[in-house]
């Protein structure tokens, strides 16, 4: 008798995401006259950079003459790009990430949802709350949890992050093998400083922890003063791993390209102490069951590190950026406490009821969609999070829209 991994039976319902979608769908099939204004998921609604497109069109080409055309490319990526990678995004900061550390993938939420194969079922994780549903999920497919119960998992170490210690979690006091933390934050758009991932990193570096960094979202940063990488903190090459997508950034949510970084010196330990580099275990792992992302899409992803792809990613930012502050003016109006914004694409409103009411309430009045805060987790519940990525248009109207509901 064949039997299911019935750890999957724990999870809740279904994911996020899908339980938005069915709302929308029910909706809009009940009020088929009405437009609906998508502020909830964080997809990009811009076209890919010309340079980019340009770079991607080109690559299409090659493969269609036999003297470029390419098979299998390296699992791990194509030099080209991994060395664009390594120059721009982390040497030109003063981070000392070289090419081979480098692994590019087909998204940032398969990475972070596939790193947690390499360690102990055992392993004690800390996650903050509210959280992407991504870490929390693919450690209770795993094992790592017991059931779920009053709102959280039994046998997960949770950060709160609340507007106490504005949305960056404090240490955790009990001890903890595996720490996921996410900046610029989703949900929150919060941001961490360096004197506040140093503290990170040290701990780690004591309780022989690992860090799982998701900066999927740093393009956003726009103060300076802000870390864009785990990895211009002193020691965190030893304790970090960082995860980066080109999807917010340069528009590739539909075209599927981002990448982890893993220096060699990352480490975690056997059953009897001994330390075991993290660098060819995620390499065995990737070439295994990955087999890597198509040539044209690498080509386009390097693209984003010529001159003008830069200036048109930056462009694509500023406008949603510009989108972002359109929201927290109008929240602002209407009365209502906010985070994030100004260096993140989203907006974390604290709405003073229900997360799940309120969302009911924006698309039944207004049309507009939103994220209830309470799927990321308890601490989300009575917020809801805003994206800014839309069109200005959009965006202009779907806040006149929820000042005549609210107001």
């Amino acid at each position: 008798m064949l039997k299911v991994n019935e750890h999957y039976l724990k999870l809740q319902a279904s994911y996020l995401f899908s339980d938005i979608a069915k709302r929308v769908a029910s909706f809009q099939a009940r009020n088929p006259e009405k437009d609906v204004i998508k502020l909830g998921i964080g997809d990009v609604t811009n076209p890919l950079p010309p340079a980019c497109m340009n770079a991607f069109r080109a690559a299409v080409e090659e493969m269609a003459t036999t003297a470029g055309f390419r098979g299998y490319g390296p699992e791990q990526g194509y030099d080209f790009l991994r060395e664009a990678i390594a120059r721009h995004d982390f040497q030109a900061r003063g981070a000392a990430i070289e090419a081979d550390e480098i692994f590019v993938s087909d998204g940032a939420k398969c990475d972070t949802g596939n790193i947690q194969e390499l360690f102990a079922v055992e392993a004690r994780v800390a996650i903050p709350d509210p959280v992407y549903p991504v870490y929390l999920d693919t450690n209770v497919m795993a094992g790592r949890t017991g059931e779920y119960r009053d709102g959280r998992y039994e046998g997960i170490v949770y950060l709160d992050s609340t507007s106490d210690n504005t949305y960056v979690p404090e240490l955790p006091t009990d001890p903890v093998d595996l720490i996921y933390l996410c900046f610029p934050n989703n949900p929150t758009g919060s941001t961490i400083t360096r004197e506040q991932l140093k503290l990170w990193v040290d701990f780690a570096r004591d309780s022989k922890a690992l860090i799982l960094f998701d900066a999927a979202y740093e393009s956003f940063i726009r103060d300076p003063s802000l870390p864009h990488s785990i990895y211009e903190i002193e020691g965190a090459r030893e304790v970090a791993i960082e995860f980066r997508s080109f999807s917010k950034s340069a528009g590739f949510t539909g075209t599927r390209c981002a990448y982890t970084v893993v220096p060699k010196e990352c480490r975690a330990f056997d059953s009897r102490g001994n330390r075991q580099a993290i660098h060819p275990l995620w390499n065995r792992r990737h070439c295994t069951k990955f087999n890597g992302v198509s040539y044209p899409v690498q080509r386009a992803a390097e693209a984003v590190y010529s001159p003008e792809g830069a200036a048109q990613c930056r462009a694509l930012v500023d406008g949603y950026l510009a989108n972002a502050r359109i929201i927290g003016t109008a929240m602002s109006e209407l009365g209502y406490s906010f985070v994030g914004g100004d260096n993140a694409p989203y907006i974390w409103i604290q709405g003073n009821r229900d997360s799940w009411e309120f969302f009911d309430l924006l698309l039944d009045k207004a049309g507009v969609v939103c994220t209830p805060g309470a799927g990321f987790g308890r601490c989300g519940q009575g917020y809801i999070r805003l994206s800014a990525f839309n069109s200005e248009a959009n965006v202009v109207k779907a806040m006149a829209r929820i000042k005549e509901a609210l107001g």
